[in-house]
């Protein structure tokens, strides 16, 4: 079984963070990874720098361009992570976009990300019905996972959709902005929270965009499996490097 769906059987609410691969420095991806399970993640998002990132906002863009300025790509990505399941277990996503992924061959990408131990794959601008028509066979031959975004404004047919070609969880978008652009929960957002629960989709779903701290980590969490945070933490290692993890991570699980 896919490590995604071993953890999300877990009795817990699940904390994922994303970070840049190559951020702060090229060689900090792999000990960023290890110190992040040894602290209470449950699973990691390594971000695949890209020069357009379409839906980050100004703190992971700025991380992703440091990260492409400090030498980072799909191939060191690959050489960093080669011997990564000799000490990290939790699941491992890449979430990037597909331009690279495309550049670098997406069959070879795959065959790649399970030789490496990558379970699945986030890719923002990949549209469901092209994945689905065209790649869908390729990632399964891989064991890869596919991870899909909602938002608000996705229609319950296209939700529908996507849940019937997902076998993981689906990555619910707390609003149709950018990362980083929340802090805090309105009612507007828990009261789309609890629409898709009320759906009773197949596949559980984690929720991004807008977690900082325990506070929104638990409004997150009230109707779905777990949440995710990025530009929380990457402005955490913009400050204290890979150091102090833990502190940041007690602050949301505590």
């Amino acid at each position: 079984m896919n490590r995604i769906n071993q953890k999300l059987k877990e009795d817990k609410k699940l904390l994922s963070i994303y970070f840049s691969a190559g951020y702060p420095t090229l060689n900090d991806t792999v000990s960023i990874i290890q110190n992040l399970e040894q602290n209470g993640v449950d699973m990691i998002e390594i971000g695949l720098p890209f020069s357009d990132p379409l839906a980050d906002g100004p703190t992971i863009q700025a991380s992703s361009t440091q990260a492409l300025k400090n030498g980072m790509t799909t191939d060191t990505l690959f050489t960093q992570l080669k011997d990564i399941r000799k000490t990290v277990s939790i699941p491992l996503i890449i979430m990037g976009y597909f331009n690279p992924m495309l550049q670098y061959g997406v069959e070879a990408f795959c065959k790649k990300c399970q030789e490496t131990g990558i379970d699945g794959l986030i890719i923002p601008d990949l549209p469901v019905d092209v994945y689905n028509d065209q790649y869908k066979a390729t990632f399964e031959k891989y064991g890869l996972i596919n991870v899909f975004l909602i938002t608000p404004q996705t229609s319950v047919e296209r939700i529908n959709f996507i849940d019937s070609i997902s076998n993981g969880f689906i990555y619910m978008v707390s609003s149709a902005s950018v990362t980083g652009g929340n802090s805090g929960f309105g009612t507007t957002q828990t009261d789309y929270f609890k629409r898709i629960a009320d759906m009773k989709l197949n596949n559980p779903q984690i929720v991004g965009f807008g977690i900082s701290d325990n506070k929104t980590f638990t409004q997150a969490t009230q109707y779905a499996k777990g949440a995710i945070i990025g530009s929380a933490f990457i402005k955490h290692l913009t400050t204290n490097g890979n150091a102090k993890i833990k502190e940041f991570t007690d602050t949301i699980l505590n």
